[in-house]
């Protein structure tokens, strides 16, 4: 039989009369004792307890709280999650309010009330075990939103478009996804190699418009030794190296039109042949490719040829922008909250109320690539645990710059599936919890649901 572990409590104490009337008092809890900063943080590292209750007059200050601030500062750097409980005098309310504002749970005042504090501590200990189960849920609900390995979305726009990535992963079929800069292009080429049976051969991207001109036939199909100057060895270009796999075009409308032609005779032969080269090299490449121009305009204007089009583009897919795909602003958001906030401000623990309404209404012109840059920042540069609007630099933004369409009952159906999938991706499903953000019943949310065709 496995005996539960109890809850370990760090109690940072100098007193040692109040030290061992403090570990008696707390049977339910395992309790951890230490006497000065060195011996806290030891312990800190050592047992990472859910709850500390901290002196603030520790040696070498004790008589002042300086000694105690540097305690409570160094726990929060180092694992923010813990709630800190600090004593302070009768007359020291200002030490307990300047502790809190630097990140304590709460306070007690001294002489110790050991009812009292019990109360506190087992409140702390209770928030912090429902906080670490939001979590745990909050990461579970992220994991069931990813698709193709590591995309997440929930909106049904682009769930259709997952879809059809899924059923021509399996073919051969040359694929062209067309969408705005920052949409996911090159996440969904990945996928579809992913799914494909080219999985365990190389997966291969290049960026078209970021290579210039004259160098980009040899990055495509490499070059012998000698074929110029400076061409010092033998070198196998992007089409080889995916030889079996996958070839990702990105910006392929940046592809100058002399080089089309000898992409065309690949796409047509599956042959190369490298700069410099006389052989012709046999190559089992499958080509994805995407742009954010309009090749309809460049076929029409001469500057992309329409044959190659008709090769790259035997399946087209069209990515929505991020501002059509309801709902997910907020949960990408919260996923790229949670990376950042691991790695740079583990004292970031979400979004205020005004930051959700300010991402859900935004445009986001620069889509995914935007949303990701300005969580990053705000991560970075958020004083408080909630990141805010003004962090975001949303705040007073009005990014919602699509119209609705003229006719009243369009308009009103457009706006209540608008709206009831922001609610659902707010509370992420829960209906009890959306019909609240929505000021309705769940009887009349799960009618809407039905009427609209929404599924939760």
């Amino acid at each position: 039989m496995t005996i539960p572990q109890k809850p370990k409590l760090l109690v940072v104490e100098d007193d040692s009369g109040l030290q061992a009337q403090l570990k008696w008092a707390y049977e339910d809890f395992e309790v951890v004792q230490a006497t000065d900063r060195e011996e806290a943080l030891a312990a800190l590292r050592l047992h990472s307890p859910a709850v500390v209750t901290l002196d603030l007059g520790l040696p070498p200050d004790p008589d002042g709280t300086s000694e105690g601030f540097a305690v409570l500062d160094a726990i929060m750097a180092m694992k923010p999650d813990t709630k800190v409980i600090v004593a302070s005098g009768h007359d020291a309310r200002e030490s307990a309010l300047q502790a809190i504002e630097r990140g304590a749970y709460d306070f007690y005042a001294k002489p110790v009330d050991i009812d009292e504090l019990g109360l506190i501590v087992r409140r702390a200990f209770g928030l912090h075990r429902i906080e670490a189960e939001n979590r745990r849920l909050a990461a579970s609900v992220g994991a069931d939103r990813t698709v193709l390995g590591t995309m997440i979305t929930a909106a049904p726009e682009m769930l259709k478009v997952v879809r059809m990535i899924e059923r021509v992963a399996s073919t051969s079929a040359s694929v062209m996804l067309l969408g705005a800069s920052g949409t996911g292009k090159e996440l969904l080429a990945k996928g579809l190699h992913e799914r494909s049976n080219r999985a365990a051969r190389p997966f291969i991207a290049i960026n078209c418009a970021a290579i210039p001109e004259t160098l980009l036939e040899s990055e495509l199909f490499g070059h012998e030794k000698g074929a110029f100057t400076g061409a010092i060895r033998t070198v196998e270009g992007k089409i080889e190296q995916a030889d079996g796999g996958t070839l990702f075009l990105d910006e392929v409308g940046d592809i100058p039109r002399v080089l089309q032609v000898k992409l065309l005779r690949f796409l047509q032969e599956r042959t190369i042949e490298r700069i410099g080269g006389r052989k012709a090299i046999a190559v089992d490449t499958r080509i994805v490719c995407a742009t954010h121009q309009d090749l309809d305009r460049m076929i029409a204007d001469g500057t992309f040829r329409e044959d190659l089009f008709y090769r790259l583009a035997e399946i087209v897919v069209k990515i929505p922008a991020l501002a059509e795909r309801t709902g997910d602003a907020v949960l990408l958001a919260k996923a790229f909250l949670a990376r950042f906030a691991a790695e740079m401000n583990p004292a970031v623990k979400g979004f205020a109320t005004d930051a959700l309404a300010a991402i859900d209404e935004w445009a986001w012109p620069g889509n995914v690539r935007e949303l990701e840059n300005r969580v990053k920042r705000a991560v970075i540069m958020a004083d408080a645990k909630l990141v805010t609007a003004e962090d975001l630099d949303l705040d007073g933004a009005d990014g919602d710059s699509s119209e609705l369409p003229l006719n009243l009952k369009s308009a009103r159906e457009r706006a209540d599936r608008k709206v009831i999938r922001r609610a659902l991706a707010r509370s992420e499903g829960n209906i009890s919890s959306s019909a609240k953000l929505l000021g309705i019943s769940r009887p009349t949310l799960y009618d809407l649901l039905k009427h609209y065709d929404l599924q939760p």
